[in-house]
C-alpha cells in the first residue's frame, strides 16, 4: 500500500514539476547557447527547439519525458551539457556527507542539552538552555553561516572559506550551520519528551521500589523519550537533503543544493525536474524506512498489530 502511495505521489510531483517548468519564463535553448558562448540566430533557435521537441504540445512533451524518466533517463543538462543522472549522482554523495554530519552534530548537542534542561527544570540551567534554543530558532541559516565564516575563516582562519567536500574541515562549518537550527528545535523536543516521561506512573513506581534515580533516567526515561523523535528524525534527513541550497551556496559547497540553484538561474529545466524527482523519491524512501523501523524499535507498536 505504501509503495502504491509513493508511485502516485511521484506521478503527481512529476506532473506539477514539468508543468511549472513548462510555464516558467526563459528559453532553455537560448540559455544552452549562452552557456557555450554562442550567440544564436533566430533560425538556429527555432531549428534547435524543433529538434529537441520543445515545440510539441504540453502532453506530448510530458509523456515523452515521463517515459524516459521511467527508464532512468532524465535528459541532458542544457547548461552543463551532461546527462542529468550523472550530474545528480556526482553531487549526491557530498550532500549526503553534509547531511549526516549535520545530523550527528545535532544529536551530540541536542540530546544532552534537552536532558539537562528537563532534569533541571525551572533552574538556571533550564532557563539558559531555553534561551539559547530560542535564539537558535530565530536565526536564519544564511546569517549563521556568514557569522561562522567570519569568525572561523576570516578572523581565526581555522577552516577554509571555500569547501571542497573532501575533508573534515570543508564539511564542519556547513554542517554546523545546518545543525544549529536543528539543535534548537530538537533540544526543545527532547526536553518536552523527557518531562512527559518523568510524569508517567512507571517512574513513580520505580522510585517507590527503591530503584536508583540514575538507573530510572538512563534505562527507562531516556530510551522512551527518544521514541517520538524517530519520525521527526527521518523528516529532518529528508528536509536537509532538499534544504541545504542556501548553506551550500554560501560555502561554495559542491552539493545538490548548489547544483539546483545553478540550474534555476540558468533555466536548466531538465536538471530542475530531475533534481525534484530525485529528492522526492529519497524523501519518501527515508520516511518508509523510518516508519518500518519504528515498529521494531517500539515493542508497543508490535503489540498493537
Amino acid at each position: 500500500m505504501r509503495l502504491l502511495q509513493i508511485i502516485v505521489v511521484l506521478f503527481g510531483i512529476s506532473f506539477i514539476t514539468f508543468g511549472l517548468t513548462y510555464m516558467s519564463p526563459g528559453d532553455p535553448v537560448r540559455n544552452m547557447y549562452s552557456a557555450n558562448g554562442v550567440m544564436p540566430t533566430e533560425e538556429m533557435v527555432e531549428q534547435t527547439r524543433e529538434e529537441m521537441g520543445l515545440n510539441d504540445p504540453f502532453f506530448v512533451q510530458y509523456g515523452r519525458w515521463l517515459g524516459n524518466c521511467l527508464q532512468g533517463d532524465f535528459g541532458k543538462s542544457y547548461s552543463l551539457n551532461k546527462p542529468v543522472t550523472e550530474l545528480l549522482a556526482e553531487r549526491l554523495w557530498p550532500t549526503l556527507k553534509l547531511t549526516l554530519m549535520a545530523m550527528l552534530l545535532m544529536l551530540v548537542l541536542s540530546i544532552p542539552l534537552g536532558m539537562a534542561s528537563a532534569l533541571k527544570k525551572d533552574t538556571w540551567i533550564d532557563y539558559l538552555v531555553r534561551g539559547i534554543t530560542f535564539i537558535g530558532c530565530a536565526m536564519p541559516n544564511f546569517w549563521v553561516g556568514l557569522l561562522l565564516m567570519m569568525a572561523f575563516c576570516v578572523y581565526f582562519q581555522i577552516f577554509p572559506v571555500i569547501s571542497s567536500a573532501g575533508d573534515f574541515k570543508s564539511l564542519f562549518l556547513p554542517a554546523l550551520t545546518l545543525a544549529i537550527a536543528m539543535t534548537s528545535k530538537y533540544t526543545r523536543q527532547v526536553r518536552t519528551a523527557v518531562l512527559d516521561e518523568l510524569s508517567q506512573d512507571y517512574v513513580i513506581g520505580a522510585q517507590a521500589r527503591g530503584v536508583k534515580w540514575s538507573r530510572i533516567v538512563w534505562f527507562n526515561v531516556f530510551p522512551n523519550s527518544l521514541l517520538p523523535l524517530i519520525t521527526m528524525f527521518g523528516l529532518s534527513i529528508g528536509s536537509l537533503l532538499g534544504g541545504t541550497a542556501v548553506v551550500e551556496v554560501i560555502f561554495s559547497y559542491p552539493g545538490l543544493g548548489n547544483l539546483a540553484v545553478s540550474a534555476i538561474t540558468s533555466s536548466d529545466y531538465n536538471l530542475i525536474q530531475g533534481y525534484v524527482l530525485w529528492l522526492a523519491l529519497i524523501y519518501m524512501v527515508i520516511n518508509l524506512i523510518v516508519d518500518a523501523s519504528y515498529v521494531y524499535i517500539d515493542p508497543r507498536m508490535r503489540l498493537k498489530e
